[in-house]
């Protein structure tokens, strides 16, 4: 169903890739994209498991924005495995003006079909959404 405010559906890919790291755990982050002669997010890049948080962050473009999950994993004080489910929406400075207003206006329904983001950061440049400030938010 698209959004009436911005006209952009959700491929079913989507939801079920991310049905697949929150269960399964069978990524380790997605990378979408609004396809907009399509009017619809779809999903550009799956990480495996073993991939890295710089593979993660090496898979964004410099000038176009995207959306994001990532599956971070940590040990906490008390020495427990956890992870948090971040959703990262990557709008960097140097993109296009309509590019960044649709990934606006599309941002809030398409995280409501993800149901089980734990964390939500919005960043402008890589140092936005580095590797301490995921650290610090998970905690």
């Amino acid at each position: 169903m698209a959004n009436a405010a911005s006209g952009m559906a959700v491929h079913d890919d989507c939801k079920l890739r991310f049905l697949e790291l929150k269960a399964k755990r069978s990524h380790r982050f997605i990378v979408f994209k609004i396809e907009e002669k399509q009017k619809q997010v779809i999903v550009e890049k799956v990480g495996e498991p073993n991939e890295s948080y710089e593979d993660f962050a090496a898979s964004l473009p410099a000038d176009e924005c995207r959306y994001t999950v990532y599956d971070f994993d940590f040990v906490t004080a008390e020495n427990c495995q956890k992870s948090k489910i971040f959703f990262i929406a990557w709008s960097p400075d140097t993109a296009r003006i309509r590019n960044k207003m649709i990934y606006a206006s599309s941002k809030d329904r398409f995280k409501r079909e993800l149901d089980g983001i734990q964390v939500e950061l919005q960043a402008t440049d890589p140092t936005e959404m580095g590797l301490d400030v995921i650290k610090s938010r998970a905690y």
